[in-house]
């Protein structure tokens, strides 16, 4: 008598392998989906493009102390007066660019003040200044113990 039942500890005469190619497909289709969510970035850039040219760039510098008023290409200016100096800039030259340069004491309501005051003359282009780390005096009074 032949049954169709595989015996215990039988071979194996086939594998099935469709849910191996289901799992694939689904792995697939996640893995395209989330490929264009990386590329993306979350925030729009407007990166300055590189060039071997000697061409200059127009920068309206735009600096927040901690104490005092905002100072505009050096000279000193309140949040009106700020408005009215990037629109003539930027009527000078369509292409410029702002850097505020605040002062690390400086609210951040403050900054953004300033911020939505440039954006608001019409300036799109705008970067933060920053120091960079290894410029900065070490913390603890800039001397340390070595053991020799």
């Amino acid at each position: 008598m032949a049954t169709s039942a595989p015996r215990r500890g039988g071979i194996i005469e086939g594998i099935n392998v469709t849910p191996l190619v289901d799992i694939t497909l689904v792995l697939l289709i996640i893995f395209i989906v989330t490929a264009k969510l990386v590329v993306t970035p979350a925030v729009p850039l407007d990166l300055p493009k590189a060039s071997q040219s000697e061409e200059l760039q127009t920068i309206l510098s735009v600096i927040v102390p901690a104490e005092g008023s905002i100072q505009v290409d050096g000279a000193a200016t309140d949040e009106s007066a700020l408005a009215v100096r990037a629109r003539s800039a930027l009527a000078r030259d369509p292409d410029l660019r702002a850097v505020i340069q605040a002062d690390r004491a400086v609210s951040h309501g403050r900054v953004m003040g300033v911020l939505d005051t440039l954006k608001a003359a019409g300036l799109v282009r705008i970067a933060f200044g920053a120091v960079r780390p290894e410029s900065e005096p070490p913390v603890g009074g800039g001397h340390t113990d070595r053991a020799r």
